[in-house]
């Protein structure tokens, strides 16, 4: 139980109304409602008055783990810690920003799968007689869109991870919440828990079915240019169930980083700054490589290839690395 619900349960408990409650201890009834719906928390001081005028400990009141009331005062409410402390109101505006930066996180991904369509299309196009230009300058124009699309892509990760930087000690540093706030995000945790299944379940059977546009094309014995349009459909599908993918991990991950579940224990915080290195190298090193076999193969069609197959083994290969690091701190 958060501290909102104890409140309101003794309020009731002792028979008094939002505005008897608020005369007694001075305030609005405003504030009491606040209290009570989660929207703000009292300060330290009007804690101690809450503890006085309910008869209950400072511990029950700001303890979720604590069910039972309690009736005497057995810690200081103050409590020593070097981690950094979260306070509710930095809490609820580092929610609302992942909330409102999921969005574009998930399209700039999205973005960069979908950035290979372009070059496929083009180039099978103009390879099976569907448009009237040349195969090179086909390439040339894929790839030239390919760039462009990729970089915003980019450019949107960039700026948005830019507008969370201020945010950045949640991964890797020790947070300790101010009382009341783990139960509230725990509360907003388990509210969004029925989405994020939802779109995992959702992601993971559009990214098994992707290859399914090119198998009906095969098994019709469709010709060539219908298969560009399969692996056009599956790049598609791939792209929305990633979509799905990023977007509701996101928003589950900012809950994880304030309750420091998950990724974000304090063992693989340690892991992840050990790992820190990896996506400026990483990414460096794609670069190159598509540059490389673009040149000197002169096929720019297969080195376009290089982004999607990047994007899928970056994530594997991290893991990899950040599980390495752990077992090294354990």
């Amino acid at each position: 139980m958060i501290l909102a619900e104890k409140i309101m349960q003794l309020r009731k408990k002792n028979g008094w109304s939002q505005e008897e409650l608020a005369e007694k201890m001075n305030i609005s009834r405003q504030s009491v409602s606040k209290w009570e719906s989660g929207a703000s928390i009292p300060d330290i001081d009007r804690i101690v008055a809450l503890s006085g005028l309910f008869g209950v400990s400072t511990d029950y009141l700001l303890k979720d783990e604590i069910e039972e009331e309690q009736f005497s005062e057995t810690e200081d409410i103050y409590e020593g810690s070097r981690s950094r402390s979260v306070s509710l109101e930095e809490a609820n505006a580092f929610m609302e920003l992942v909330r409102n930066m999921a969005g574009r996180f998930a399209g700039a991904v999205a973005l960069c799968i979908l950035s290979v369509i372009p070059l496929v299309l083009l180039s099978g196009m103009a390879e099976y007689g569907g448009i009237g230009i040349s195969e090179d300058m086909a390439g040339g124009i894929g790839c030239t869109i390919l760039l462009v699309l990729a970089a915003a892509g980019v450019a949107v990760l960039i700026l948005s991870g830019m507008k969370l930087e201020k945010y950045e000690y949640l991964e890797k540093e020790e947070i300790s919440l101010q009382y009341g706030v783990q139960g509230i995000v725990s509360k907003k945790k388990e509210e969004f828990e029925e989405i994020f299944r939802t779109c995992v379940v959702t992601g993971t059977v559009l990214c098994i079915l992707a290859v399914a546009p090119v198998m009906i094309m095969a098994g019709f014995n469709a010709s060539d240019l219908y298969l560009i349009y399969g692996t056009s459909g599956m790049f598609v599908m791939l792209a929305a169930g990633v979509f799905l993918f990023v977007w509701s991990g996101c928003i589950q991950g900012s809950f994880q980083k304030l309750l420091q579940e998950g990724d974000y224990t304090l063992e693989k915080k340690q892991a992840s700054r050990k790992t820190a290195f990896f996506p400026g190298v990483y990414w460096c090193v794609v670069t190159a490589v598509f540059l490389c076999v673009g040149f000197i193969s002169d096929n720019w069609k297969v080195s376009g290839l290089v982004w999607p197959v990047a994007a899928l083994l970056f994530v594997a290969i991290l893991g990899i690395l950040r599980a390495i690091a752990g077992d090294k701190n354990a």
